[in-house]
């Protein structure tokens, strides 16, 4: 923190983007988060329960809460909501911020949309408000479900769109499975109570064709590092920074099984990164699958 607030940016994960002028690191949660009464939790997965109870006495009854972490809580299968509901109370006003943003891309003020979902109309639209600008957009939605599966399940289908092009599939096979596993993703959705239409939207397609197909993406990358021959483990320390796909394959896979669902794009994408498939044989396993209607 010392370090961001000498360089006035972050130098190791957004080098050259200036922070702006209001935005001050501070070294602890108190100072952080005294006399504030709208807080943005932006934690990777597997650190959001724990981030939550460390804010937690520093709040009060008026506290409203968003966040930025996709993903389903890894053997809980708990989707962000609900692990806010469980540590800090489901009464007070809670919202989640998704869609396809690369961080780069929004620090050097390029054009971007995204989605924020609130269990609060009002809330949902003050947030947009304040989030947006000349260059950013935000849209209102209160499918907290789908917008937060969208957020875990196209982090799965990423690694399995860099696997299909570090292979050398074509644009072919990488717009099967785009399309094929937006399928799933709603599938595993509308079985969690989630809004069909959001999946059409930013946080779901919006989201998935831009962590598929673009080279910022972590889980494209690793996906085309495990192509590459090279083991889960050496992607992700060539990559340097959590890669969420990883450990959303796993949750995606406990969900589904329990709930009965075919996913099987994303329980291929499960078998490599876990049981040691190789990705010719899953490509081979998801191709001789018995016919059906779309």
């Amino acid at each position: 923190m010392q370090t961001l607030a000498r360089d006035r940016s972050n130098e190791r994960y957004l080098p050259g983007i200036a922070f702006p002028e209001n935005l001050l690191p501070v070294s602890s949660l108190a100072e952080c988060l005294d006399g504030v009464r709208d807080i943005l939790v932006a934690v990777p997965s597997h650190a959001l329960r724990e981030t939550l109870v460390a804010i937690r006495p520093y709040l009060d009854a008026e506290s409203r809460l968003c966040w930025a972490t996709k993903g389903f809580e890894l053997h809980t299968g708990k989707l962000p909501h609900q692990v806010v509901g469980e540590v800090l109370g489901a009464q007070r006003k809670l919202a989640v911020l998704s869609g396809p943003t690369f961080a780069r891309e929004v620090g050097q003020q390029l054009p971007t949309a995204m989605t924020i979902a609130a269990n609060d109309s009002a809330f949902a639209t003050e947030l947009a408000a304040s989030l947006s600008g000349s260059n950013f957009r935000a849209y209102t939605s209160d499918d907290m479900i789908g917008v937060e599966v969208g957020g875990a399940v196209k982090n799965v289908l990423a690694i399995g769109a860099g696997m299909s092009d570090g292979l050398g599939f074509g644009a072919n096979a990488r717009v099967a499975l785009i399309t094929r596993g937006l399928v799933e993703m709603t599938r595993l959705g509308v079985a969690l109570g989630a809004k069909k239409e959001t999946f059409m939207g930013l946080a779901g397609m919006g989201d998935l064709v831009l962590t598929c197909t673009d080279n910022l993406s972590r889980n494209r990358r690793l996906g085309l590092a495990l192509a590459g021959g090279k083991s889960v483990s050496q992607a992700q320390a060539e990559i340097q920074q959590v890669v969420e796909g990883v450990m959303a394959a796993e949750a995606v896979h406990e969900v589904a099984a329990r709930l009965g669902l075919e996913m099987p794009i994303c329980h291929q994408i499960y078998r490599i990164l876990y049981r040691g498939a190789q990705p010719l044989e899953a490509v081979g396993a998801l191709m001789r699958r018995e016919l059906t209607a779309e």
